[in-house]
């Protein structure tokens, strides 16, 4: 099976425009009728600071990890990783809470325009076809697919998409019905769920093994499991601290 691909840069761009318009979508939606329930991780990114911390450390780990990736398969470019701007978001998020003093999550409301934008984005990824870096191993499966090398390969960017969806689908539903463990817990979920599912589509991909036989990616995403769990245990130990109630109002005089 063929693609007819446009040039990869332009797919890929209009992909990830895509991407970002669906996570904003998202975003605002989800902070408009859930607002009180995202009470603690909105207060947190209201101090600019905060984004910052985010932003240089979102960069800055998907630049690290997609460049090393590519320069241990022997791919002399720079590169870029969703999964290292995730480690590096998080990394970073974490020092501004270190730094603050803030205690648990301030990632819920980032969940749902993640997971709905690497459902857009990745399939970008798979219209760009063998520029794109991120495709799968040849496999003699009736869905594979050729990406114009005339070998049919495993639509990883694909299983990750549905994988994704899959996960959005689940979340919207407890969000919709304010589950009472996802503020504490919400966040976690979605960094072991996507962690976990990427550390299994690595397995089809032609990346080199660096330990363990396990390549960057993997190595990357069993770290991003573990913080989850180590996280997600803290949360359990936390109490957030109640707003206090206004007083009551006196009783009347008895007769």
């Amino acid at each position: 099976m063929s693609l007819a691909m446009l040039p990869p840069q332009t797919v890929h761009l209009a992909f990830d425009v895509a991407a970002w318009a669906t996570a904003g979508l998202a975003s605002g939606l989800t902070r408009r009728r859930h607002r009180a329930f995202f009470a603690q991780a909105l207060s947190a990114r209201e101090h600019p600071d905060y984004y910052v911390h985010l932003c240089l450390g979102a960069a800055l780990g998907a630049l690290a990890f997609g460049s090393a990736n590519l320069a241990l398969a022997g791919v002399p470019k720079m590169g870029h990783s969703l999964a290292g701007a995730l480690a590096g978001g998080i990394a970073g998020a974490e020092v501004y809470k270190l730094r603050r003093r803030i205690r648990g999550s301030t990632g819920l409301a980032f969940v749902l325009p993640l997971a709905l934008g690497i459902v857009v984005g990745r399939l970008g990824c798979l219209l760009a076809g063998l520029a794109d870096d991120t495709y799968g191993v040849a496999t003699a499966l009736p869905w594979g697919l050729d990406l114009g090398d005339g070998v049919r390969r495993h639509p990883v960017q694909l299983y990750e998409s549905l994988s994704l969806f899959a996960f959005a689908l689940v979340f919207f539903r407890a969000l919709r019905a304010e589950a009472p463990w996802l503020p504490r817990f919400g966040f976690y979920a979605f960094v072991a769920y996507y962690a976990a599912q990427r550390f299994v589509w690595e397995f089809l991909k032609p990346y080199p093994p660096v330990a363990l036989g396990l390549d960057v990616f993997q190595l990357l995403c069993a770290g991003l499991v573990g913080y989850a769990g180590l996280f997600a245990y803290r949360a359990s130990a936390f109490t957030p601290p109640r707003r206090a109630r206004p007083p009551a109002s006196a009783a009347p005089p008895a007769a």
